[in-house]
């Protein structure tokens, strides 16, 4: 089943917002200039992205450091791939933060002098799928699917923005000895947030006392990000998010899938990514009273 015309198209093998961008801005992409101090935050979807550009946003750029308590994520840590504020990205200071839902065959090439910084987000597919089926209900220009089981169904055919998220966790796993890259789960994230922050701050070499980590840990919760203007989306325009069909931060859990998916759809979805997945070197928590894989 193909989705309408105008909802993506695609580019290289990869989908994309037609709106929002450009084959010849993705192109020009690869030669995009990096500075050693770039950071990159790249996911899929709906894994826990705005979560992570909140995290470093707090490490780089808390109010009472730099007196920027007013700017919000799109501008601390605006999007590569959707310029949606037209920003000029080559004359932002360092250290300039991005985030990126591109596969690893379209960033610029110029990360891979391993001096930039990568951090990838991945997060169990089943809660991505639930997560994107109701983004798109509040997303404005993007495609609604008739019911969750027509959404499954493009997701599992990476029919989707971003396109397979197998091909997306895969790619950027198989590739990784070309970046400098850290990779994290949003489980590892949800179930143990002050350590993954430590993690995160290490690998940017950024070191924080220790009040001054417990204020990012105390301020990325779930519960203080849906409240905070800077980093809920709830400031988005009505003809991009319709705020009244949903809240952009919906419920940042693990296993909200079994609140949703069938049996039979669960079965149907493993029959699609379970062979791969045993196989991905990355393992995840299905259910927010599992541990953490070993």
């Amino acid at each position: 089943m193909q989705p309408p015309k105008d909802y993506i198209f695609n580019h290289k093998g990869f989908n994309f917002q037609p709106d929002l961008v450009t084959a010849e801005y993705i192109d020009s992409l690869e030669d995009f200039e990096i500075r050693d101090s770039d950071v990159f935050l790249v996911t899929f979807p709906k894994s826990g992205t705005v979560w992570t550009q909140n995290i470093l946003s707090l490490i780089y750029h808390e109010g009472h450091r730099d007196g920027t308590e007013d700017t919000d994520l799109m501008d601390r840590v605006p999007w590569l791939e959707y310029n949606i504020r037209s920003m000029d990205y080559i004359s932002r200071p360092s250290p300039r933060l991005f985030a990126a839902h591109l596969p690893y065959y379209l960033v610029p090439k110029g990360l891979r002098n391993k001096r930039a910084k990568v951090i990838y987000v991945a997060r169990n597919p089943k809660d991505v799928l639930v997560s994107y089926y109701h983004f798109t209900r509040m997303a404005v220009k993007f495609e609604t699917a008739e019911n969750f089981d027509d959404f499954m169904e493009r997701f599992l055919a990476g029919e989707v923005l971003a396109s397979s998220w197998l091909d997306h966790v895969e790619g950027w796993y198989a590739h990784k000895g070309d970046f400098n890259i850290l990779f994290l789960t949003y489980e590892e994230m949800k179930k143990d947030l002050r350590n993954s922050v430590l993690k995160i701050c290490t690998f940017l070499g950024k070191k924080l006392t220790e009040d001054e980590l417990q204020a990012v840990v105390d301020k990325a919760t779930f519960d203080k990000m849906r409240v905070d203007p800077r980093a809920n989306y709830e400031h988005m325009p009505a003809d991009i998010l319709d705020q009244d069909k949903g809240r952009f931060l919906r419920k940042g859990t693990i296993g909200d899938w079994k609140n949703i998916m069938t049996v039979a759809q669960s079965e149907r979805f493993d029959s699609v990514f379970k062979e791969r997945l045993q196989n991905l070197p990355l393992k995840f928590c299905w259910d927010i009273n599992e541990d953490l894989p070993s």
